[in-house]
């Protein structure tokens, strides 16, 4: 580790550099952070995007390691043509629980935030406040943790700043256990972040902790915000939605929408928290859209490549319990031109083996 960015010109102006410096300044005074920088910048052909990250030894109010990347956001000159904001607009951050005695930062923090931004210097698809996703294993490689998701929210102590490049935020990675993560799916983030938040104080990263879902105070507080404001999450995405309409003589046609049966247990259980609150839910694949939107009564139409079912708060109870995550087909009462086929879903490892099947 290095306490300047390896590849960074000394004489070279970083005005945004500094003015990450200076929000950190209050909170850690004169320390030394822990910095890990590129030896080759990434615009050269380098391998990590970020031009470094600096972990910060915290003693309250536990023990932890807060990380801090630098290469979001434009440090040096200004390149991009939006004047207001900052590259990306964002900084990261992460909180990790610390040994008493630790000196060092644990070291696959470091590679864990590159990974993230390569995901968004590769994609261009942004981190806000409120998002989530599974990181498809522990989040520490070959580690034993439950922690196998993240979500992000505004750094409890890093408010945005304004640079001489643009204004930017600073985003807290949390890590989440996959039942924490599926709450925050049917709820929302902020709000189960918002319960957790007395069991983990500043969002820190414990990864030898329990899901915190099953401690009853958790638990109800989740029920009860659920149940209060629905779930905020309106999108998902199969390879195996497919819509097919048969025409009928004399006769209205009949339509068969098939879909994985993942994605029968997930609208199972975001309808009756979507619909009721007047949110459609939108279900993308790879030819077909199918739009389920909030209605008065139940209803069925299709142009251009989009089916959309129209519901009232009956039938989308009448799809969670008719329509289970089990092959087979299925028509609700309140549709009877409407036969929902559920297909299994098979995942599979990075070498295309199938490691399980869903219904």
């Amino acid at each position: 580790m290095d306490n300047e960015p390896i590849d960074a010109d000394d004489d070279a102006a970083a005005p945004g550099w500094e003015a990450i410096d200076a929000s950190l300044a209050p909170l850690y005074g004169d320390q030394e952070p822990q910095h890990m920088g590129t030896l080759l910048n990434y615009r050269l052909g380098g391998p990590d995007p970020l031009d470094g990250i600096s972990a910060y030894r915290r003693a309250l109010p536990v023990p932890h390691w807060h990380y801090v990347t630098y290469g979001f956001s434009e440090l040096y000159d200004k390149e991009t043509d939006v004047p207001d904001t900052s590259g990306y607009g964002f900084e990261l951050s992460f909180r990790l629980l610390a040994d008493r005695d630790e000196k060092t930062a644990p070291a696959w923090v470091f590679n864990f935030l590159q990974n993230l931004a390569r995901y968004v210097f590769e994609t261009g698809n942004v981190f806000s406040p409120g998002d989530s996703m599974s990181t498809n294993g522990p989040i520490a490689l070959e580690s034993a943790t439950a922690i196998c998701a993240i979500a992000f929210v505004g750094d409890p102590e890093l408010p945005p700043i304004d640079t001489p490049n643009g204004s930017l935020a600073f985003i807290q990675v949390v890590g989440l256990t996959l039942e924490e993560r599926q709450a925050a799916k049917y709820w929302s983030t902020q709000g189960l972040l918002d319960v957790l938040l007395p069991h983990m104080p500043l969002w820190v990263t414990d990864l030898q902790r329990a899901s915190l879902h099953d401690v009853a105070a958790i638990a109800a507080g989740i029920k009860a915000g659920t149940e209060r404001d629905g779930s905020s999450s309106g999108y998902l995405y199969t390879k195996a939605l497919a819509v097919q309409e048969r025409k009928r003589l004399l006769r209205p046609p009949t339509v068969e929408i098939r879909l994985g049966a993942r994605e029968a247990a997930e609208l199972g259980v975001l309808l009756p928290l979507r619909i009721p609150f007047e949110r459609p839910m939108l279900l993308g694949g790879p030819e077909w859209q199918l739009r389920l939107e909030a209605g008065s009564a139940c209803a069925l139409s299709i142009e251009d490549q989009v089916a959309t079912v129209t519901m009232d708060a009956a039938c989308a109870q009448a799809f969670a319990s008719s329509v289970p995550a089990r092959e087979g087909r299925y028509v609700l009462d309140a549709l009877p031109q409407l036969s929902w086929q559920v297909q299994p879903t098979l995942i599979r490892d990075a070498e295309g083996n199938v490691v399980e099947r869903i219904g």
